[in-house]
């Protein structure tokens, strides 16, 4: 059997419809997945990012209860080692900050544990 004739029986119709159909659904997959990647909210997952540390946080320690509090991640705790609180920051850490109740806290979800708790001074009176 010569390679052409080969070729001609694999290119049959069911093997073309077969092929045709992964394409298509491999194509609209890809549709799906981008579109979905293009539209996320970035204030919705920031939000849902607050209330997952709020609540594994809350687990820990008593937090304030009527007040909402700020969030920050950790990227780079090597411009912080000067600073107590973050003496033993990680990146990835959560700082929540209640300026009201005029708390921090910092915390490390890998170990799901509270690494620092500070006091805060925002220049106002005490």
């Amino acid at each position: 059997m010569t390679p052409l004739e080969k070729i001609k029986q694999f290119l049959t119709t069911k093997n073309i419809i077969v092929g045709l159909a992964v394409l298509l659904a491999l194509s609209v997959g890809g549709m799906i997945y981008f579109y979905s990647q293009a539209h996320i909210d970035p204030a919705k997952e920031a939000r849902a990012d607050l209330d997952r540390t709020v609540a594994a946080v809350g687990k820990l320690i008593v937090l304030p209860a009527e007040e909402t509090p700020t969030l920050a991640t950790v990227s780079d705790p090597d411009k912080l080692k000067d600073q107590s609180f973050f003496a033993n920051a990680q990146k990835g850490d959560k700082v929540l900050v209640y300026s009201v109740s005029r708390k921090a806290i910092l915390y490390r979800s890998s170990l799901n544990k509270i690494i620092e708790v500070a006091p805060i001074n925002l220049g106002g009176t005490p």
